[in-house]
């Protein structure tokens, strides 16, 4: 089954030495990717890049920035093959925005062919 693990954190978080956290993401990838459990993953750019898409009423509405205004913003995910919620939960905890975010895990619908 496959999982999606979304890393949410404050953007302005600084606690942790950038190259710091980008070492932790790399050693913790390239577990994921030798456990064969990691399927894709991307960290995502800041919200001030993001553009919102509404369709009302047939008209298209864009607004800069994230869609709600939340202390933690979406940062990036991990696609993950696993057995069960509890497999992929033991990897999500291991992503290291873990530590002071929080990482969202859910199930990818599968649909009947």
């Amino acid at each position: 089954m496959q999982y999606l693990a979304l890393i949410y954190s404050d953007e302005t978080f600084d606690d942790v030495p950038m190259e710091q956290l980008f070492g932790e993401y790399r050693a913790f990838t390239e577990k994921a990717m030798a456990a064969g459990v990691m399927l894709g993953g991307n960290p995502l750019e800041p919200t001030n890049t993001a553009t919102t898409v509404r369709m009302r009423e047939g008209e298209l509405l864009l607004s800069d920035g994230p869609f709600a205004e939340t202390k933690e913003q979406l940062g990036g995910y991990y696609l993950f093959e696993c057995n069960n919620l509890e497999e992929a939960v033991s990897w999500a905890k291991q992503i290291p925005t873990a530590r002071y975010g929080s990482i969202e895990v859910r199930p990818i619908m599968a649909f009947d062919e």
